[in-house]
């Protein structure tokens, strides 16, 4: 049977797998599910119409599964999916969907630090790491990997590409790709070496990379022309085809290098 702290509140509806543990005056609606292994910490709020897989962790304050902040929403039914293996920090916000029959979701070994935000239907993939304040809007999609730093800001629709990095504090309102790190405001300052040395890229991969992105975000083509060239030329890599794709399908456009007269 769960472990449910006396003062807790566990909607008789929630589905409960027999090894969670619910804190004190933690809190879980109705048409809810809980995998195992899973821990609810004191006070921390799982909304109606959540599901959680097995091994994740939420701490004290945490809500995962609340109505969106959308003033359109008028308590239909949307839903919040969380994979397996999640960290949940103190006072991390994750909403639902906004619109019936709609989902917010994240995947699986994510970490998301204290006070950082999950608005309604954004799609967060694995292993990303929201550190403390960081902040998606409605719709983003976060790849593979990716790190959001420290009280960034992240527009609505924006897409963040896996293994991509937001400097503390930057803000992006245009689509950040592959491998690259974002800080001001749409702008691409660099490849995340860093990262990508930390995942286990060697040097061939990393350097096809960097080559990519100096001719496409510092030689002040055209982007179609700069994306045609790196497709065409020696160094056009699993990778460099995953940025270039990324590009090309983004509806928002993506920000631009220190150098570059596009907008």
């Amino acid at each position: 049977m769960p472990q449910i702290h006396p003062s807790a509140v566990v909607n008789p509806g929630a589905r409960l797998a027999d090894d969670v543990e619910v804190g004190p005056h933690a809190f879980i609606d109705t048409d809810v599910t809980i995998g195992a292994g899973c821990r609810i910490m004191h006070g921390a709020h799982v909304g109606r119409w959540t599901r959680l897989g097995a091994g994740n962790i939420l701490y004290p304050g945490a809500v995962v599964g609340h109505d969106p902040q959308d003033v359109g929403y008028k308590g239909e039914e949307a839903w919040t999916e969380i994979g397996d293996g999640n960290i949940i920090r103190e006072g991390v916000t994750i909403h639902r969907g906004n619109r019936p029959d709609t989902h917010t979701r994240v995947g699986d070994h994510n970490f998301f630090m204290v006070n950082s935000h999950i608005a309604h239907n954004c799609v967060i993939g694995n292993h990303v790491i929201l550190v403390n304040g960081a902040l998606l809007a409605g719709h983003v999609e976060v790849g593979d990997r990716a790190i959001i730093s420290g009280n960034c800001q992240v527009h609505q629709f924006v897409r963040i590409g896996p293994f991509a990095m937001m400097r503390g504090g930057s803000g992006a309102a245009k689509d950040v790709p592959p491998f690259c790190i974002n800080d001001g405001l749409n702008w691409l300052r660099a490849v995340n070496v860093v990262g990508l040395r930390r995942n286990g890229f060697d040097a061939g991969r990393i350097r096809a990379v960097k080559e990519a992105f100096k001719t496409i975000f510092r030689a002040n083509l055209p982007l179609a022309e700069a994306l045609q060239r790196v497709a065409e030329g020696p160094g056009y890599t699993d990778d460099v085809r995953l940025m270039i794709d990324f590009i090309r399908t983004s509806k928002r456009g993506v920000g631009s290098g220190r150098g570059s007269s596009r907008e």
